[in-house]
């Protein structure tokens, strides 16, 4: 009989055992190598109509991790799907704050060790089972996706803490709080926090986590400033930024005993209009002074050298004209620059608020732009080469290139120079571009303000200081000699942009590229028969023909637009890949050189460059000896990640050339090339 009682009891405990793990709060595990996955409840018997937790604990290998809902540069964060039972309701995850998992020139956002990614569930009139199916990335050296599927047995109850409750109470002490401070984005980046318990005098260490990935470049050094009232990150605004709407996040900030808080931060834009903030590093006063050096370089830059050419022959008689006259067309000059950065600069903004990525010298990126700036190029060399003349005081562009006389001309020719101008990036120009593009309107308007009338400081300085004026040629029948010898660089410039357009558009862009040009050359030459004959009907219709010609080059623009843009682009080459984002993080990965050219074909400075410093077979050889792989990016046409890429490294316009040394940080080279820079960088690896 007290066998029979024994065996009894042994049946009873393994049934309630048994019982026991059915209803448990930790359903069984899905485990790997790398982490053990299992579906927890902060109780075993929820009460009825009070919420509890559940939650996907997450326990990974030493060296092993998951992400946070924004992984960062790499990664895919976990997701959890819930059944339920009838009328009963879950919550999204709740997130506790991440930490930061730098994997080589990347950043990660995301949880080693143990974590538990809670719900709040509502339960209904019935307690039931509660059935999970979750998926997770790992990640160590490499990454594995793992999933599982999870089953708990929640029985009505008292709602008694299980014994995993605590897993939820250090969860709950991992979320990010409520900020009862201010918080503010401005157009640069820049966050502002003002609250009192944040100041120099607390605060050590801070970090911004975004919630949405591609607002904020995530490796990039987010520096730290601290006053009396709280403190501001400089953050580098990343491809989808936009000035003008909130930003949210998690600021993480470390006290000076090392103690760690994380608050939930919605910064909405800086509304102040008088706001002159620039970016962390370069104060205004520099940014100023960078632009105007960058603008008189820009006069030595191959992009300009077509309109200086146009200029040299008003130049040429200066040296006789009245000193009042030629500070009007220097003034003129100078305002025809101002007006054409000041439309370019309104076209960048306007087109980032619209939120389309682009960068400094966009504008060449059009097929149809290009063909204009083509076809009026062409028109220039015909009236230098005398084919026809434009002879009205207010005549434009025609005469104020040629004969210095007409402040329409002066106007015309700084607009175009500035026009001309931008598919270069000159030394200094960079920062100062950024500055621009990403500040206020007013801090913009001196930048690109700067930047005009440095281009424009030579001619000035010509027609002002006297003593300069005395050291040009005096005026003679050499004059039109030198005007038909400038026609052909107006000519060559021409030729190279119908080129730039064979590389974005192939054949058939060229086809009604050549075509506008015979009917400009047409119209030319219309205009000049009907200079040359006599009032009358034979004058009345060469110009009727002119005029024909000009619109019918107008009406292929359209058809110009709508061409596919062509299979290869203009950087193919032997010896260079394509540059992705993907390829270059794979090969920085694998310990690889890499070096990146960032070049476009209406980019006159990146082709010199090309042709100067990286095709010399000293260069090449020594890229081919150190292993060194060459990426190429084309910026011809629009592109993003090249835009992205520019923008990382603080530029909005090409050359940008970037070395990788294996294992290294990328080293930004000058935008003027050498063989022997080349040589350096390649060595110094």
């Amino acid at each position: 009989m007290g066998g029979m009682r024994g065996f009894s009891l042994l049946v009873l405990s393994l049934w309630l055992a048994v019982a026991g793990a059915a209803v448990a709060a930790e359903s069984e595990a899905v485990r790997s190598p790398r982490a053990i996955a299992t579906l927890v409840s902060d109780t075993d018997a929820p009460a009825p109509g009070k919420t509890f937790q559940v939650g996907l604990r997450l326990r990974m290998a030493p060296g092993w991790h998951t992400y946070w809902k924004n992984p960062g540069d790499a990664g895919v964060a976990p997701e959890m799907s819930l059944v339920l039972p009838a009328g009963t309701r879950a919550s999204e995850i709740a997130w506790p704050a991440p930490e930061r998992l730098p994997e080589g020139d990347i950043m990660t956002f995301g949880y080693a060790g143990e974590v538990v990614l809670p719900v709040t569930v509502t339960p209904g009139a019935e307690a039931g089972t509660i059935e999970a199916r979750a998926n997770w990335l790992v990640c160590e050296k490499i990454c594995v996706p793992e999933e599982g599927v999870f089953r708990l047995v929640l029985p009505g109850g008292s709602g008694a803490p299980s014994a995993e409750a605590p897993l939820f109470a250090a969860a709950d002490r991992a979320m990010p709080r409520p900020f009862a401070g201010t918080a503010h984005i401005g157009p640069d980046g820049t966050l502002s926090i003002l609250a009192p318990e944040l100041t120099s005098a607390s605060v050590s260490e801070a970090w911004f986590f975004p919630e949405v990935p591609g607002l904020v470049a995530h490796s990039k050094k987010q520096a730290l400033r601290t006053h009396a009232d709280g403190l501001s990150l400089s953050l580098t605004p990343a491809m989808d930024f936009r000035p003008g709407t909130p930003l949210a996040g998690v600021l993480a900030v470390t006290d000076r005993g090392g103690q760690r808080s994380h608050f939930v931060i919605i910064a909405p834009p800086y509304a102040g209009s008088g706001n002159l903030a620039v970016p962390a590093g370069l104060p205004l006063a520099h940014a100023i002074l960078f632009a105007f050096l960058g603008g008189l370089i820009l006069n030595l830059m191959p992009c300009v050298f077509p309109v200086l050419a146009m200029k040299a022959v008003s130049l040429s008689g200066l040296a006789d004209m009245a000193r009042g006259e030629a500070r009007k067309g220097a003034l003129f000059y100078t305002l025809g620059i101002l007006a054409a950065f000041a439309i370019l600069a309104g076209a960048l903004i306007a087109a980032r608020q619209a939120g389309v990525a682009v960068g400094w010298g966009f504008q060449f990126q059009s097929p149809v732009f290009v063909a204009v700036m083509a076809w009026l190029l062409f028109a220039i060399g015909l009236n230098l080469s005398g084919v026809f003349q434009v002879r009205t005081r207010l005549a434009g562009v025609g005469q104020g290139m040629t004969a210095g006389g007409g402040w329409l001309g002066s106007f015309s020719t700084g607009f175009l120079a500035a026009v001309v101008a931008t598919p270069c990036t000159a030394p200094f120009m960079g920062a100062a571009i950024a500055v621009a593009l990403t500040a206020s309107l007013p801090v913009m308007a001196g930048v690109f303000l700067a930047m005009g009338l440095g281009l424009a400081a030579p001619y000035v300085a010509l027609t002002v200081v006297p003593a300069l004026g005395r050291l040009l040629p005096r005026p003679g029948a050499w004059m039109d000699v030198l005007k038909q010898i400038l026609a052909f660089p107006m000519y060559a410039a021409s030729a190279w942009l119908v080129w730039v357009i064979s590389q974005s558009l192939g054949s058939g862009g060229v086809l009604v590229a050549l075509v506008g040009l015979l009917l400009v050359g047409f119209a030319g030459w219309a205009l000049g028969l009907a200079q040359e004959s006599a009032r009358g009907g034979p004058r009345l219709i060469a110009r009727g023909m002119a005029v024909l010609a000009v619109v019918a080059a107008v009406a292929l623009l359209p058809g110009l637009a709508a061409q596919e843009p062509a299979a290869t682009g203009a950087v193919a080459e032997a010896g260079t890949e394509p540059f992705s984002p993907a390829r270059l993080a794979a090969l920085r990965a694998e310990g690889r050189p890499v070096f990146v050219n960032m070049t476009a074909a209406w980019c006159i400075t990146c082709l010199v460059n090309e042709r100067i410093a990286l095709a010399p077979a000293a260069v090449r050889a020594a890229f081919a000896g150190q292993g060194v792989v060459y990426l190429k990016g084309d910026w011809t046409r629009q592109d993003k990640d090249i835009t992205a890429f520019l923008r990382q490294h603080g530029r909005d316009g090409v050359p940008l050339y970037v070395f990788y040394p294996p294992g290294g940080d990328g080293m930004v080279l000058p935008q003027i090339l050498t063989e022997g820079t080349m040589l350096a960088a390649i060595a110094a690896r």
